[in-house]
Order: structure tokens, then sequence, then C-alpha cells
């Protein structure tokens, strides 16, 4: 550290010269943003921009825990402001929570200042120096859960960062350095690595968020290892930013698990609830409530707009002694009712309103409030009607799955299909289909035959970006793909590519180097069939073009077939219904385009 630099370091503090920067952490089953990691930035174009030097500057002068409290928040401020749902990671140091906020409650003066609620921040444990007290700092840990924080251990595996720290300290979450993520795609080591590390999380009841992820090819190796692995960070989802992305969806595989066909709204369990204004007399409600012994929750509305609820439990509570009803006879409901409510926008996913529950742990959310676009008051909702709701809907999904796949069999395909094209909205139907696929389950067997399906779903899976996508199994060989996007076309290409890569791995080397086996042919007879390729028969329908679901699987099929004429892995596009584009005429050939890796592609 220079002279300089120590003084630099000085102006910064004083002047609060720093930018919180936020990155996303992502959770991949809900295929929304579960939190922010607030970073900080010296001054551009200063020595001190960049964090690293910046916090070695502050350990050597000596300054460590005032900036640490400083960049706390800054970074608190900065996440109100900015609006940013979900939660907020403070990167912590052990030392700062033992010394200055352990005994003056700073973090939580500075939320209460925010208006930001403690169940919203994951303390993130990181080093600058190794823990030394453990007792010490279970017993900080123990303090801040108690407030509602929860706690995270940082870069597990880095620094002084170990598997004792895991032991000790027990913490909520635990972040995997970047190290044992980096080119996961193509080290077996790595993986097995990670699956030991889930199975240890599991067992201490511990989430486990990989940080690091810079590729896709390391993202999809990540989601195919294992679906619980939900929470994850990264270059490949968004850069740390001063103004960070509300949404990563479009670059999460749409796990086709859209299983609600059609998708559900909350709205579906909306109860209609008489409210009460602010002025009402308490006495009057508590009439209500006597005159109503179903009535859980009473909203108090002002001007249309929910501002306050009256749970019955709390209520009633009001009146436990001989002097209650005296003690409240001139009170107005303002004086007594509940002003954390959760606000529930109409049209929210059932699935989304779920999560924001389970997140929202330090409020009483058995009962919510349902509102309009403009926040007006619309009815109420409870969660009793919404774990029925969820409960029903997959019940009905798991009884009309597909047994191999656990994708949505030919039921749930044919609803979610009615439903799209009732919409009007543009779409792209897929029928997806192998091709001499039969000499290979002959010759291999039939549970070598259930592996390449249940590759192949995994490999449509994760092809599928757009947040409307769907996959389903018709059964067999066979599966349904309704994508939305409009770049479905690279999405095909993409899968043939792919597909093309992972075939070979399922034949004997013999057969690999022969380029396939023999084996009879339906007609009994001993043919060569070529390794098993993959057919993509695409029909786009237009926004507002008027087609019945059975004619467009008869179409379907018709390309399917045209598309299996063709050697290799091919992809069938009719052009003749797409964006008004004439039709070709019936004795004109198909017109052949430019072949993509080992498969051709063909237009009709």
């Amino acid at each position: 550290m220079t002279l300089s630099e120590h003084h630099l370091l000085e102006m910064i503090i004083a002047d609060e010269q720093l930018t919180p920067y936020f990155q996303p952490i992502v959770d991949m089953g809900q295929r929304i943003i579960h939190g922010y990691e607030a970073l900080i930035r010296g001054p551009q174009h200063s020595p001190l921009h960049s964090p690293k030097r910046l916090f070695e500057t502050a350990m050597q002068a000596g300054s460590l825990v005032e900036l640490d409290l400083l960049c706390r928040r800054l970074a608190i401020q900065r996440f109100v402001a900015l609006r940013l749902e979900g939660k907020l990671f403070l990167n912590v140091m052990p030392t700062t929570l033992l010394e200055r906020d352990f005994r003056e409650g700073l973090t939580l003066a500075i939320l209460d200042r925010a208006g930001l609620s403690p169940e919203r921040v994951v303390i993130e444990l990181t080093e600058h120096l190794p823990i030394v007290d453990y007792q010490a700092m279970r017993h900080a840990m123990a303090h801040y859960r108690e407030m509602g924080f929860l706690v995270a251990l940082d870069d597990l595996g880095a620094g002084h960062s170990s598997l004792r720290h895991w032991a000790e300290l027990r913490p909520d979450m635990v972040k995997l350095d970047r190290h044992f993520v980096s080119g996961i795609d193509i080290s077996q080591d790595k993986r097995e690595f990670l699956r030991s590390l889930l199975d240890v999380a599991r067992n201490l009841g511990c989430q486990l968020i990989v940080e690091g992820i810079e590729t896709a090819e390391e993202h999809r190796c990540l989601w195919e290892l294992d679906r619980s692995l939900a929470l994850l960070q990264g270059y490949y989802f968004a850069r740390p930013s001063a103004e960070p992305p509300r949404q990563v969806s479009h670059l999460l595989p749409n796990h086709g698990l859209s299983l609600q066909t059609p998708r559900r709204s909350a709205s579906a369990i909306i109860k209609a609830v008489a409210p009460v204004s602010p002025e009402l007399p308490v006495l009057a409600l508590a009439e209500r409530f006597r005159a109503q012994p179903t009535l859980r929750c009473v909203p108090v509305v002002e001007a249309g707009m929910p501002v306050a609820v009256v749970r019955r439990h709390e209520f009633l509570t009001l009146f436990t002694n001989p002097y209650s009803h005296a003690l409240h006879a001139r009170s107005r409901v303002a004086k007594i009712a509940d002003r954390q409510l959760l606000c529930v926008p109409e049209g929210t996913p059932l699935e989304a309103l779920s999560q924001r529950i389970t997140d929202a742990r330090g409020l009483q959310q058995e009962d919510f409030v349902f509102v309009d676009v403009e926040g007006g008051y619309l009815g109420m909702g409870n969660i009793v009607d919404l774990l029925r709701e969820i409960t029903s809907i997959q019940v009905r999904q798991a009884r009309n799955a597909n047994p191999l796949t656990g994708l949505p069999g030919n039921i749930l395909i044919q609803e979610t299909l009615t439903e799209r094209l009732r919409q009007g909205r543009s779409l792209v139907a897929v029928f997806a289909d192998l091709d001499n696929f039969k000499a290979y389950n002959d010759s291999y067997g039939y549970a070598e035959g259930d592996r390449m399906i249940l590759a192949l779903s995994r490999l449509l899976l994760s092809r599928l970006s757009d947040a409307d996508d769907f996959l389903g199994h018709v059964g067999g060989d066979d599966f349904m793909l309704l994508l939305s996007g409009e770049d479905w076309r690279a999405t095909c290409e993409k899968i043939l590519t792919d597909f093309a890569v992972l075939v070979p791995e399922f034949y004997r080397p013999e057969h690999r180097a022969a380029g396939g086996l023999l084996g009879e042919n339906r007609q009994g007879q001993t043919v060569f069939h070529p390794l098993v390729s993959l057919s993509l028969a695409a029909r786009p329908v237009a926004a507002g073009e008027v087609v019945a679901p059975p004619q467009l699987s008869a179409e379907l099929s018709e390309l399917k077939a045209q598309a299996k004429r063709r050697p290799g892995n091919t992809l069938f596009i009719d052009r003749r219904h797409s964006g008004g584009a004439a039709e070709l005429p019936s004795s004109e050939a198909p017109k052949s385009v430019d072949s993509v890796s080992s498969h051709s592609s063909t237009d009709c």
C-alpha cells in the first residue's frame, strides 16, 4: 500500500465514493431471480476501483471494519432504491459481526431506516481473515437468525473457507467456489464431487448455491446433473451491474414443466370478502366476526386501495379480559389493523405466489389480498386454498404424465395445443420422431432403448428457452414441442446438432465404426440400419390463424412422413401456412436448404 492509496482510501470512506453493484442469483426451478448479491466498486479510473485492491488497502490501513459497514449501508440503500425483488445477499466479514454490528445492531438499524425486512436479507460470510472463535461465531449467527436473517457461507473451498466452517456453523446456505464449476461439463471428477456436496447439503438441511457459471455448457450440465440444484450465479446469467437485470428466464431451460394446461393463475382462488373502512368502529367489526364464524380475515380498504388487514385470531385476543369491551368501545379499525399485508396482482401464476409466500417468512401469510393492475382491491385468498389448488394440479399432471419421462402425455398435450390455438398467438408446433429406432431397440434391448428416449427428452428440455415453450411425450419415441420464440428454427437446428453428437455414445464401438448395424426390417429381411437419427416436422401457426387441433395434428403427421423419407437428422418445415406465404404447387418438389452439422434441413 502506498501513502497515496492510504490517503485515497480515507477520502473514499469519508465522501462515500463507493458504488454498489448487484449480480442476480437465479432460481432455476422457479425460472425467477431468487435474489441479488451486493458487490462494491471504488471510484472509476481509481487504483482502488477493484474491490480486491480496495479491501486489501483497507486491511493494511486498519480500516476493514469501517469499510465493511459503509459498503453494507450503501448496498441496502441502493437495493431499496432500485426496488429489486427477492433477497439481498450482503457480504459481511465475521470480524464485523462479532464486534460493532453484534454489539450495536447496526445492520438492523440500517434496514429499519430503509424499510427493508430482515427476512429479505442473507448475511453472506466472506473472509479476509480466518475464523478463530467458532463458539462466538455460532452465538452471533443464532442472534441474527432470531432477528429473521438467513446466513450463507461464501466461496466454499477457497481461501480460509473449508468444510469445517460448514460443519461448525451450519449455515442456511453455502456458495460453492467457481473452481469446482469451471469445465464441469467435461470433467467427470467435478460432477461426482458436486453430487457428494449435494448429498451433504441435503443431509444438513442446507441450500447449495453454485456460483461462477460462465458458459451455456456448464449451465446445461448442472441442470441435467440434479434438478434439486436450484440456485445458480455467474456471468452466464449476468455480470455485476449498477442496474442489474430484473429477469433472466430467457436463459433458462423451460423444464417442460409448465405442465399446467393452461397455465393456472392464482386468480382461481380469489374469494369475495367485503372490505371495511379504517374508520369503522372496532365493536362493529367484532359483531361481524361474531355473526360470521368462518370469516378468517377482513381487508381494510381506503379509497379503493387495501391498506391493512384484520385477522380473526389476533382480533379476538383483544377481547380476552373483562375490560376489553370498554377499552375498545371508541376505537377505530385503523388503530388495531395490521399494515403488514401481502398484495398479489391478479393473474399471478400459482407457483409464483407460492414462492413469494415461502420467501416472505416474516409476514403472516395465511391470508393475502388480490389487487388489480392499479393496486385496487379485488378479493382475498388464503394459503389453504392455494395448496389445495396446487395439489389438485400436480395430481392431475402426474396422472396424465408419460410414465417413462414424466413429461405431459397425450391428454395434456391436446389440452395445451387447444388452449394455445384458442389464444390466437403465433406458435410453431414441432413433431419429433426417431428414425431406425426399432432396429436399435431390437438389437440392444428395451432398457437401452428407454435410456435413449430419456436422453432425447433431456436434450429437448435443455433447448427450450422461451417461458411459454412446451414439451410433451406422445409415446414411444415421439415428442411434441410448442415453440413461441422467434428463434424457433435455430432451436430446432441446435437440437439436431446436439443429437448427432449424442447418439453414437449409445452404440458399441463396432456399430459406431460401421455407422449402423444389421437387423431385420418389418418384412423380416436382414438389412443394414444406419445409426438412429432424429426427424423434426415443424408447422408454423401465424397469429390469428384459425386452425383446429385435429387438422394441425393431421398436417404434422403428414410432415413427419415427409421428414422421415430423408436420411440423417432432418428438419422439415411447412411454409405453406406461415405469414401468408404462397402455398407451393403440389407438383413442386420441396426446396432444400444448406445442411447444418450432420443433418439436412428441408422446407415444404
